[in-house]
Order: C-alpha cells, then sequence, then structure tokens
C-alpha cells in the first residue's frame, strides 16, 4: 500500500456475484476503466477472490472484489463457491452479475436472500446487455427475483454510468465515521502516547496512530505526539485528552491530570470498527474465568510477533494471572468457525478490517453465546481503570 493510499479497510467493499462466464472481472475492468482482471472464455478463470481499489466519485475510496462463478463444480469448485460466499462477511455492497441469455434464476434468488439476510445492499445487473436475448433476461429476471435489475455491457460500456449511480443512491453509509469527534473540538490539545518499542515498525507508525493523528487534524485539534519516556513534559500544560497505547494504560493513567480525559487507540478503533457496549460487557467476563476455561485472541493482521506482542503474550500473561486458562491465537481471516470450546474471544482494534468484517464476528459470536471484548478494553479492565476511560 502506498502512503499516499487509503488503507482497504477504510473503504467501500463492493463485491462481484455471479456465475461463471457471466463477465464479473469484465465488469471490474469496467467499473475501473483498466485491464485490471484476467477475461478469458474459460469457465472458472477468476478462483480466489481479487481485490481491487478503485476511486468512486460520489462515494470515494471502494474496493471491488472479483469471485468465483456461483454454479463452480467439483471438490475444487465447492471449496471456490464456499470463499466467495466468505466475501459477504466484508461486503458493503453486492452486484449480482447475470449473462444475456439466462432464463433459470433459481440460484441468483437464494443469493439475493442471502445478501439480504446478512445485510448486503444488492444490485442486479443484466451483463452483454448488448448482445441478442438481453431485454428479455432482464425481464425475466425482474419477474423472478421481484426487483430492479439494469442492463449494462462491460464490452460497449453501455449502462455503465447508469450502474456507477444506482450504487451512490443505495442505502449505504459511505462517510468513514470519526474516531475522535466524540471526545475533541477544535482548538483541544491532544496528548498521543505511542511507545516505539521493539514492536514499532522501523521509520513508520502503527496504522491506528495514522489514522487517529490524521482525524484529530480535520478536527482542528492540536496533537502532541509522545513517548512514555517524555510524558510528564507532553502533559504541561494538561490536555483535554490524552490517547495511550493501551499497553501502558496504567504508566499513563497514574499520571493524568485530574480535568483531562483518557483512551487508548485500540478502544477508539473498537467504537469506529465494533459495537464498544458489546466489547464493554465481554471485559467483564474476565472476571469469571476459572482454571481450564479457553479464551481465544484474534488478530486482524499476521505479523511475525516480537518478545513482548501484546496478543500473544501480554494478553495472555495478565489472563493467567488471574486463572489457569487455555489460550488460542488467530491472525488473519483464520478465526474458527465452531466458536463453542471458548468462554470468550479477545479482538484486537480490527485497524486492518473494514467494519463490515467486524461486525460479522461480533454477529458470529452472539449467535455462538460467545462474549467478545477488544484488546485496549481488556487491557482496561485487568488494570482496573476501565471506568475511568472515555468509550
Amino acid at each position: 500500500m502506498s502512503l499516499m493510499e487509503t488503507p482497504r479497510s477504510d473503504r467501500v467493499h463492493i463485491a462481484l456475484f455471479g456465475r461463471r462466464n457471466a463477465g464479473k472481472s469484465s465488469f471490474i475492468n469496467a467499473l475501473t476503466g483498466q485491464p485490471l482482471a484476467i477475461v478469458s472464455d474459460t469457465p472458472g478463470t477468476t478462483a480466489d477472490p481479487v481485490y481491487k481499489s478503485i476511486e468512486i466519485f460520489g462515494i470515494g475510496p471502494c474496493v471491488l472484489i472479483d469471485t468465483a462463478g456461483l454454479d463452480d463444480e467439483g471438490d475444487l469448485g465447492k471449496l471456490r463457491v464456499e470463499k466467495s460466499r466468505k466475501v459477504l462477511n466484508k461486503a458493503d455492497v453486492a452486484l449480482l452479475i447475470i449473462s444475456a441469455g439466462q432464463r433459470d434464476f433459481e440460484m441468483e434468488r437464494q443469493w439475493l436472500s442471502d445478501f439480504k439476510r446478512m445485510g448486503v445492499k444488492p444490485l442486479v445487473i443484466v451483463n452483454k446487455a448488448d448482445l441478442e436475448g438481453g431485454e428479455e433476461t432482464a425481464s425475466l429476471a425482474r419477474s423472478a427475483l421481484k426487483t430492479e435489475v439494469l442492463l449494462a455491457s462491460a464490452r460497449t460500456g453501455m449502462g455503465m454510468e447508469a450502474v456507477f449511480e444506482a450504487i451512490r443512491a443505495l442505502p449505504v453509509d459511505f462517510e468513514r465515521v470519526s474516531l475522535t469527534g466524540h471526545l475533541v473540538k477544535a482548538g483541544d490539545r491532544v496528548v498521543l502516547v505511542m511507545p516505539q518499542d521493539i514492536q514499532a515498525p522501523r521509520g513508520r507508525l502503527i496504522l491506528p496512530q495514522v489514522q487517529v493523528l490524521r482525524d484529530l487534524l480535520d478536527r482542528g485539534a492540536i496533537a502532541v505526539c509522545t513517548t512514555p519516556g517524555s510524558l510528564d513534559e507532553a502533559l504541561c500544560p494538561p490536555p483535554a485528552l490524552i490517547i495511550t497505547d493501551s499497553q501502558v494504560f496504567p504508566q499513563v493513567y497514574a499520571k493524568k491530570p485530574e480535568g483531562s480525559r483518557l483512551t487508548s487507540f485500540s478502544v477508539l478503533m473498537a467504537r469506529e470498527k465494533g459495537d464498544i457496549e458489546v466489547f464493554a460487557r465481554g471485559a467483564a467476563v474476565i472476571d469469571q474465568l476459572r482454571d481450564g476455561d479457553r479464551v481465544l485472541i484474534a488478530e486482524a493482521c499476521s505479523h511475525n510477533p516480537q518478545d513482548g506482542d501484546i496478543g500473544r503474550v501480554k494478553i495472555p500473561s495478565l489472563l493467567k494471572k488471574r486463572a489457569a486458562v487455555e489460550v488460542d491465537v488467530v491472525s488473519g481471516q483464520n478465526f474458527p468457525e465452531d466458536l463453542s470450546p471458548y468462554k470468550l474471544v479477545i479482538h484486537c482494534g480490527g485497524c486492518m478490517f473494514n467494519r463490515r468484517y467486524m461486525m460479522s464476528r461480533i454477529e458470529q459470536c452472539r449467535i455462538a453465546g460467545v462474549p467478545i471484548t477488544n484488546y485496549g478494553i481488556a487491557l482496561a479492565h485487568m488494570s482496573g481503570i476501565l471506568e475511568h476511560v472515555e468509550l
């Protein structure tokens, strides 16, 4: 990712679904105006989901997701379809592509039902509409699917502007929620405490720190960045707000001026990406853990852990001081389908995930009856200061 590029996690996710050879990859190229996706007459050209970043006027930064054909066959085909289905956990918008000449829409009806169930906003499009049978296919699809159907052609560009307009008209909140707008106003002095230890990437800041700093500047706040070693100087005069790395919560809280409010980067990410009230309730379950209970720690990114890693070392160590719990760690998209063995899930801030994906994990925990909390909120709770932290 370029330093000037909007992170994928902050982009509207638009996924394309359809049968093999419906023209999904051609549609990706037509939407972007570039030959980004491989196009072939051979069925099954797209195997795994493919992500393409794009800017759409009236929406902003988006990511287009090309998926395998919904009618893929065989054992390998079933795996491809399952990967396509998992994309629904991330998609804000789903473009269901139908090829001109198609007459049966039972598979599309089932997928539209899945879109609705998962809260994904759908748009049905008949592609190759410049070919004979396009109008008839659209008419049949409208009747069978009980929804509006657009006509377009990725090959000629016919109807593409109408597709963009339809996407912009969908009831989707394309605006990114402010990370700090509920805590600061223009002119407020805010201290950001950012340890530059072995876990800090050399030569750059981690994504939550960058995003919070940019958000503060957008709010007109006066941001002061410091490490824990220079905290005393940074706190004079007392700031309106202190935003700290969750790992040094106790150290920062001990020095917090009376009138200053306190939160963490992880807590701010939890509020933007997930459900802060669910996370706060989940943190209380830490007090109920007993010997032998299993806890799942979930990281959004895959990385090479260092000594003192927050998810793999520090949080497990704090948990085991309370009870002899068993801790499993997963990263990236490796989130278990079966959560029944766990008493609690502790998730990172999710800066690498879009909100849709983070909320899908919270929903999975809800269905399984397993509480979920967040790194920052869990650390504040275990430090005994959660009630003093701004959520």
